[in-house]
């Protein structure tokens, strides 16, 4: 099947590769010129056979909104889009509207995967009709991980229930890494134990707790024994906290997934505010001793 593909980095580039190497046509527009099959979207749109599918795999916001009215004034009736990106599934009614109105289907595909998914294969979550899923069938297969179709894609329900599925696999995703997080932080705190690193990678086959995350958490320590290198400073793209208000609206309990995300928060604080202001009440109530501003210990 031919494709165009718009964005080739760290998800796009590795997806092109997986789907040359499993016998698909694929154009790909990046505004990198090292990377880039075509120059405009333009010549990416002249570049396919009618009627085209043409995959858009950038960052989530602005970037894919100007991305998606861009290919709607220069894609025809009959073409297809698909937004494989994190975007919100707020957007996708709005996306879908506008591409409907030139005549243009819209699919909104929650993709999981990271940089492994090239040679691991892709977790899929498909949002849209049916007829539309159904054509870009050879496409999903390819990038789907190998093994039952099951196993790694979901068509999920109409447009907008890919990226929910994938908003909240990511809020889960933040819980996850958490937990495992904290048990690493415990066991190097307890001087019974004195091989860190092989204690999680004994976790990684036959027990409970074992995942993919839990293996690469074994892996980074082998590049860098006890984080030496890397800062505690964490970054949050944005979906969990989608998913924490969307909790909210659907008065849905979720104590780990608000948890994890209100870590990442505190990690960016070096003398949190509402810490200082805890220690500033113990001593005016108590007389308990207060440590300087960036001391850690007494």
């Amino acid at each position: 099947m031919q494709l165009g593909l718009v964005g080739l980095g760290k998800m796009g580039f590795p997806m092109r590769d997986r789907l040359r190497e499993r016998g698909h046509e694929v154009v790909g527009y990046d505004p990198r010129p090292e990377v880039t099959d075509v120059d405009s979207l333009e010549e990416l749109v002249s570049a396919l056979e009618t009627p085209r599918t043409v995959w858009v795999m950038v960052p989530a916001g602005e970037i894919t909104r100007d991305t998606i009215a861009a290919l709607a004034s220069v894609l025809e009736s009959g073409d297809l889009v698909i937004d494989g990106g994190n975007s919100r599934y707020t957007d996708d009614r709005g996306h879908a509207e506008l591409l409907a109105a030139s005549g243009i289907g819209y699919l909104d595909c929650g993709v999981s995967g990271g940089v492994w998914g090239r040679d691991e294969g892709y977790g899929l979550m498909v949002g849209g009709s049916a007829a539309d899923v159904a054509r870009a069938e050879p496409i999903f297969e390819a990038l789907r991980p190998d093994g039952e179709r099951a196993g790694g894609f979901v068509h999920a329900g109409p447009v907008g229930a890919g990226h929910y599925a994938k908003m909240v696999h990511n809020g889960v995703e933040y819980g996850l890494m958490q937990a495992y997080a904290e048990g690493y932080e415990l066991l190097a705190a307890e001087e019974l134990i004195t091989d860190v690193p092989g204690v999680l990678r004994a976790w990684t086959h036959g027990t409970v707790v074992r995942s993919w995350l839990l293996e690469l958490l074994v892996k980074a320590l082998d590049e860098d024994p006890g984080f030496a290198g890397i800062g505690g400073y964490v970054e949050d793209s944005g979906e969990g906290r989608w998913t924490v208000r969307e909790a909210l609206d659907h008065a849905v309990p979720t104590p780990v997934i608000s948890a994890a995300l209100f870590a990442r928060f505190s990690s960016r604080q070096s003398d949190s505010p509402a810490m200082q202001a805890v220690s500033a009440l113990r001593n005016q109530f108590g007389g308990h001793a207060v440590h300087g501003a960036g001391q850690t210990g007494p």
